[in-house]
């Protein structure tokens, strides 16, 4: 899938989360590692531009400086999380807020650390965007994954608990019932990169 053949959601913004440090990894922040010839900062934004989301915000925090001199995210907007350190929450909320004084009326939010997940899945969970009460969340065997559509009624929700690594967790618990489960079992593997040993799933050649 290639950014002109997925149908345009200018009301659900893309929200990538690379602001890790990968501090089971050595210290080597997440962003900067490379798959199939890219990095996976830019591997994980073009997902989300494939999948149809217009407007890509893109949450720095280890190495952000290297991110930027780097990698290639023209027509992103690269916010920046001081606060990187304290874990995904802290992202989320980051993200969250950056997007407070757009149109948005949804975000699809994604984790730079899983390369098995393209542009399929996304544009799977995107299209089942309907308003500003939207929750929809990737499933991989009936089990809840990323990435995950927030509409912009869950924000405020979602901003308030977001803290440590949990990221939406508890705001997803206590809605869970309003949440739509997408299936992308068939389209994604939904692993991350998170130690030493993970690292044998990326492969740092191919076409840029």
């Amino acid at each position: 899938m290639t950014p002109d053949q997925a149908p345009r959601h200018p009301q659900v913004a893309g929200l990538l989360l690379a602001a890790g440090g990968g501090r089971r990894l050595g210290g080597r922040p997440k962003a900067l590692l490379r798959h199939d010839g890219a990095l996976l900062v830019e591997r994980a934004a073009r997902a989300l531009r494939a999948a149809g989301c217009t407007r890509v915000h893109v949450v720095l925090g280890a190495g952000a400086d290297e991110v930027r001199a780097q990698a290639e995210l023209s027509g992103c907007v690269l916010v920046d999380n001081p606060g990187w350190g304290e874990g995904m929450g802290s992202s989320l909320r980051a993200g969250l807020h950056s997007l407070a004084d757009t149109d948005a009326r949804g975000v699809l939010v994604s984790l730079v650390d899983q390369p098995g997940i393209g542009p399929e899945a996304h544009a799977r969970v995107l299209a089942a965007f309907s308003d500003e009460t939207s929750l929809v969340s990737a499933a991989y065997d009936g089990k809840r994954g990323h990435p995950v559509l927030l509409g912009a009624a869950h924000w405020p929700g979602v901003a308030a608990t977001a803290e440590g690594d949990r990221g939406a967790r508890d705001h997803l618990r206590q809605h869970s019932a309003e949440i739509r489960l997408v299936e992308c079992g068939d389209v994604a593997e939904p692993y991350d990169i998170d130690t030493g040993a993970d690292l044998g799933r990326l492969r740092p050649g191919g076409a840029h």
